[in-house]
């Protein structure tokens, strides 16, 4: 309302110009300066530099036109002839110094003419005439030099403001105003040179307005506003302002020229700007004792003490000024507050206002002096902690009538000072601190507060979470917007259980718990935060509340959002006071900047039951696909056959823990069927058992006692250096034997099953196998396998080929006790080996492609061994390595097994013992050269030379070749190991006992024919 009051007041006398009309959303701009608009019934010109008026551009349908602030010289006739409809023109801040008489003759439907701030030099009276509607008239601040108004002023019946005068009206003259007897104004305004010149009485006594303003310096005829004054006596004003009473020096007389004030009826005495003294303050305050004044308004005054001002000490004048409101506004001095020495004046004062003074103390009996102050208002005067709270002063019972407390926009920190000061404000009910710089943690304890306040206003602070803390909690209201928040202190407002209203825009909030607790609620600000999710969980503990603003947030638009929005406007029951244009989505990107209202999620997206169906039906058709694979691949017998390995393992560890290491005793594990152990009981062991020295295992035998079976088969497995299946229908049919290969197969995994021996016992198509043994048939494809034949003549050939795929048997020790493991009802045994090394060599042909004509000794046609005779070797020494383990057992000097077998068999020809002489000395020279550096079982470049050397001198030396020795070593390392061993070696002694035979043979044959020769 005061604000109201003062512009309404500057627009009297010509300060204050009316603003330009909003555009309606209906515009449209045609060529020219000017843009027309509002369906061509307004026109904006403002400032567009022009230097006449754009006639030709204006539609006949114009109402306002707004051509101010631009460069016009005068108002022809014919700028507004075609506008009967203009109600509204603004020709402000212009030059015109001319308009022509008929400018407005068919403008009758004219209500508001500014002509302020131009160069007219007389009122264009005749030109106003035809203007009988005219309600507003402001023609003040121009260059004519008496105010005198002509008759037709008279005429203006509808006139409700009237704004005249400019600098170079040196004064006012009874008849000025005469015309405007009978006409009640709501304002009038009267210019006056800053150099009164004179005032003759009676001059504004016609005058019948509610706002009086003047802009006159009385600065040499201060006797003027006694006069004044006495023409408004007796009448009733709303508002009474003096602009620039004293322009350029202090009042310094004696006289009061406030005495006639006292006669004036008005509800606000208003001094605006000017040069006061405390001896014309204390005039005017004195004088406002006895008026029914009840408000009064000092800004920018420019205050300061006489120097002939002496403190007599005697106390205020100021004692009975009694006023609902006191505006002390932009006081240069801020000494004004106690003009005499005393803060006094303000003793009854409702209301007090000081804002822009910059006070930089509040002395203790300033608090005192304001006891009936109800409303104090101390805002934009940067003050800090230690100018408002003294800790000096004392606080009890001051201010018993404040209930409102406003000290927004200064300089503090401390909320434990402010509830300090205001803890003895016992009515105090609004508090304002807004704008300051409180809310830090180290200034916010302890705080005690007034249990009245209902109201408080905190916004653009500096506040952390743990400072809501140091907040009263009896509040109604609570406005902490703009203060920098990141996170809500639920402790607080668990406590603030009265809080109806809260705002809380601007922060930077980032979510909203979900128990927040206020029964109270009824509004709730959020918008502007940095929050993006947001449930109707978030406020299902707030019964009371009603409005919301949420809007300007980065949300997450999800289907929680949505079905938050779409609760709350089905409801009704929350008003979404800033829906729907400030609900925009920010996540995810390709929803960025869509408004909320149009974001609508699918049904299966949202609805939950809807996706429990749809996870549960899909969840049961890939189970059942999946059983189906399983079914179709045999995957569950898989999977049950690695639960065992997992299981054996895991209790093999456990046992080894314990220190129950088992050992490695048998040469190879056998997996057959149950219907195929009689062939394994009379064909198999007893070959490999009985007459040679292989140590294998059968369940009926080895098995271990009170383990579980699985156990024994996958230590087995893993204790053996071969794996022989004896392959038939019936091993196809057998689960323990599927187990047994499988458990091989993960026991060989990247060996390539190289330990795996496959023997055939009947027939069987690869194709026929169930796709549970894919191993078993790629096994059968890629693998050479031995197939037992049915001819008994062919089966001496299948021992021979089974022996030397088990490989050399090296002797293995004392394996555990053995028992029988499985009942009748198993339909697999298996037997189990320790892994042992194989230094058996193969059994290979020499190759051939590498036979030179300088090497044809190592030719394949030069020494040929055939399976016959490898077969019958292979039973002589079976037998004779049988019966020399019998003698080597025994204690005694250990023999060989050439001497054993020369020594005890009995040989059926003469060359028996010869041969096997030659035998045990051919071994013994190969290992007297081999065991001297790497394996001993095969001879290196260096042994090769140097046997070469030591035992076929006489060869060495007949040959001329210095790289005789490496051609040897080439061409006898058929594997390219870079070794020689004992099979390369006797080829090497059989070629060169073959060019013996050979040579000698020959040689015999020229013998005979050359004594054949003699004789003849």
């Amino acid at each position: 309302m005061i604000w109201k009051l003062v512009n309404f007041s500057a627009l009297l006398i010509g300060a204050l110009t009316s603003p330009t009309p909003s555009p309606s959303p209906n515009t449209n701009t045609d060529e020219g300066p000017c843009r027309i608009y509002s369906s061509g019934r307004s026109a904006d010109c403002l400032g567009r530099q022009l230097n006449s008026v754009p006639w030709r551009q204006f539609p006949s349908t114009l109402e306002d036109i707004d051509l101010s602030y631009n460069k016009l010289q005068a108002v022809d006739a014919s700028d507004f002839l075609r506008l009967p409809q203009l109600r509204i023109l603004k020709l402000q801040y212009n030059n015109i110094s001319h308009i022509d008489k008929d400018a407005f003759k068919n403008n009758l439907l004219l209500e508001y003419l500014n002509i302020f701030n131009n160069s007219l030099q007389e009122i264009p009276a005749t030109a106003l005439t035809p203007l009988l509607n005219l309600k507003e008239l402001y023609m003040s601040n121009n260059i004519y030099k008496h105010a005198t108004l002509a008759d037709s002023f008279s005429k203006f019946v509808k006139l409700q403001v009237l704004s005249m005068g400019g600098p170079l009206v040196m004064g006012l003259k009874k008849a000025d105003f005469q015309s405007l007897k009978n006409i009640k104004l709501l304002g009038f305004a009267i210019k006056c040179s800053s150099n009164l010149s004179y005032y003759e009485p009676g001059s504004l006594e016609v005058i019948q307005t509610m706002q009086m303003s003047f802009d006159m310096a009385i600065d040499q005829q201060p006797k003027a506003l006694p006069l004044m004054l006495r023409d408004l006596a007796n009448k009733t004003f709303s508002v009474i302002q003096f602009r620039n009473l004293f322009e350029f020096m202090y009042y310094m007389g004696e006289e009061d020229i406030f005495r006639d004030l006292k006669y004036i009826t008005a509800h606000q005495l208003i001094f605006h700007r000017g040069k006061f003294n405390e001896n014309l303050m204390r005039m005017a305050l004195i004088n406002l004792q006895v008026t029914p004044i009840k408000s009064l308004k000092l800004q920018y005054i420019d205050f300061a003490r006489s120097p002939t001002f002496v403190d007599s000490g005697a106390g205020s004048s100021i004692t009975d000024l009694v006023l609902d409101k006191l505006d002390l506004w932009y006081i240069s001095n801020p000494d004004i507050l106690r003009f005499d020495w005393s803060f006094t004046w303000f003793n009854k004062i409702k209301e007090l206002s000081i804002q822009f003074v910059y006070f930089n103390s509040v002395p203790c009996d300033a608090w005192t002096e304001m006891q009936r102050v109800e409303f104090l208002d101390v805002s934009n005067n940067r003050l800090k902690n230690e100018f408002i709270f003294n800790q000096l002063c004392h606080y009890k019972g001051i201010m018993p009538n404040l209930h409102t407390f406003n000290i927004n926009n200064n300089d503090l920190t401390s909320l434990k000072d402010m509830s300090s000061l205001t803890r003895e404000f016992q009515q105090l009910q609004v508090l304002d601190f807004s704008n300051n710089k409180l809310g830090s943690v180290e200034n916010s304890q302890e705080c005690i507060w007034q249990k009245n306040i209902t109201r408080l206003i905190a916004h653009h602070n500096q506040f952390v979470s743990e400072a809501l803390l140091c907040l009263p909690t009896t509040v109604h209201y609570l406005d902490l917007s703009y203060c920098n928040l990141d996170q809500l202190n639920m402790a607080y407002f668990e406590k603030a259980t009265n809080l109806k209203e809260l705002l809380l825009s601007g922060n930077k909030i980032k979510f909203i718990p979900s128990k927040w607790e206020s029964p109270s609620l009824q509004s709730l600000a959020l918008d502007g935060n940095s929050f993006g999710l947001i449930s109707k969980a978030s406020f299902q503990d707030m019964p009371q509340l009603s409005h919301l603003r949420a809007g300007n947030n980065p949300y997450h638009c999800t289907c929680e959002l949505h079905a938050f929005v779409q609760d709350t406007l089905s409801k009704g029951k929350v008003n979404l006071t800033d829906w729907p244009l400030n609900y925009r989505c920010y996540h995810p990107e390709p929803l960025l900047n869509t408004v909320i209202s149009k974001y609508f999620p699918g049904q299966v997206a949202c609805d939950i039951r809807l996706v429990i169906i749809i996870s549960v039906a899909t969840t049961a058709a890939v189970i059942l696909i999946l059983m189906l694979i399983c079914y179709i691949f045999d995957l569950p017998w898989y999977t049950k056959a690695t639960y065992q390995i997992i299981r054996a393992r895991y209790r093999a560890h456990k046992e080894n823990a314990a220190g129950e290491l088992g050992t490695f005793t048998y040469h190879a594990f056998i997996s057959y069927s149950h219907s195929d152990a009689d062939w394994v009981r009379d064909q198999l062991l007893p070959f490999l058992e009985n007459r040679n020295p292989y140590r294998l295992c059968i369940h009926e035998r080895d098995f271990m006692p009170g383990r579980w079976i699985i156990d024994n088969i996958i230590d087995n497995i893993d204790s053996s250096r071969k794996v022989i299946f004896v392959l038939s229908r019936h091993f196809i049919n057998s689960d323990w034997c599927n187990y047994e290969l499988y458990f091989a197969q993960q026991r060989s995994m990247g060996k390539t099953f190289s330990d795996v021996i496959l023997v055939v016992k009947e027939p069987i198509d690869p194709s026929s196998l169930p796709s549970k043994y894919c191993r078993l048939k790629k096994m059968l494809s890629n693998k050479t396998y031995l197939e037992w034949p049915q001819q008994v003549n062919q089966q001496v050939f299948f021992w021979a080929q089974l022996k030397s795929a088990l490989g050399k048997p090296t002797m293995t020790r004392e394996g555990r006790h053995s028992v029988k493991s499985r009942n009748s009802s198993m339909e697999c045994v298996s037997v189990i080996g320790p892994e042992i090394e194989d230094r058996r060599p193969e059994v290979e042909n020499p190759n051939a492609d590498k036979a030179g004509p300088q090497n044809n000794i190592l030719n394949k046609n030069n020494f040929i061994m055939t399976n016959q005779i490898l077969i019958t070797t292979y039973a002589i020494l079976d037998f004779t390595l049988g019966q020399w383990d019998s003698v080597t057992s025994e204690p005694g000097p250990r023999t060989s097994w050439a001497q054993y077998y020369c020594t005890n068999i009995n040989c059926r020809t003469e060359m028996c013992s010869q041969l096997q002489t030659a035998m045990e000395n051919l071994i013994t020279v190969f290992h007297s050269y081999s065991g001297k550096e790497g394996d001993k079982y095969k001879l290196s470049k260096a042994e090769l030379k140097s046997l070469l050397q030591g035992e076929l001198t006489d060869f060495m030396a007949a040959s001329k070749d210095p790289m005789v020795v490496e051609k040897i070593m080439k061409d006898l390392d058929e594997n390219q190991d870079g070794q020689v061993d004992f099979q390369e070696f006797v080829v090497l002694v059989a070629a060169l006992t073959v060019a013996c035979n050979e040579f000698f043979e020959d040689f015999d044959k020229s013998s005979k024919e050359d004594q054949g020769s003699k004789e003849a």
